[in-house]
């Protein structure tokens, strides 16, 4: 096992947050072209519950609960004993399980290859959907002006 230290406690929050973000079918599918099936343990089953959302009003105000959200989350160990966590958004106990394989092989010796075929693949996938998103916005955006009529003189 690797031993955790502040810069790859950042790269973990970073990779967790991309797999728990990430649809369940994008996250299925560079699963699978990875061809990744290293064999494990379960430590907690997948399971699905609800979770309470907060919000900051501005990113800075006073938080306040926003509403309810349900996560999926379990635990496992592979065979070397690397520990490996997964969260994803909805009810998706194979996104979980996934997620969960993913974590753990990031912390071994795999992990470039578990980057270049699944974390990399998923962040480009994330990226190009949030410019596609940005554009659909951008394309109903309207400017308004106030146009002088020369009566104030």
């Amino acid at each position: 096992m690797v031993e955790q230290t502040e810069f790859s406690t950042k790269a973990r929050r970073a990779w967790m947050g991309l797999l728990a973000r990430a649809p369940k079918e994008a996250l299925a599918d560079v699963w699978d072209k990875a061809g990744l099936a290293p064999a494990f343990d379960w430590v907690r089953a997948p399971e699905i519950g609800g979770v309470m959302v907060r919000g900051r009003a501005g990113g800075t105000g006073a938080p306040f609960n926003l509403g309810e959200m349900t996560v999926t989350r379990c635990t496992l160990a592979l065979q070397d004993g690397t520990i490996g966590h997964g969260y994803v958004q909805g009810r998706s106990k194979s996104g979980a399980e996934v997620a969960a394989l993913v974590d753990a092989l990031m912390q071994t010796s795999g992990a470039d290859h578990v980057r270049s075929q699944v974390i990399e693949p998923l962040e480009r996938l994330m990226k190009d959907a949030k410019l596609s998103r940005a554009a659909k916005a951008a394309a109903t955006k309207v400017e308004f002006f106030t146009m002088v009529r020369g009566e104030d003189k």
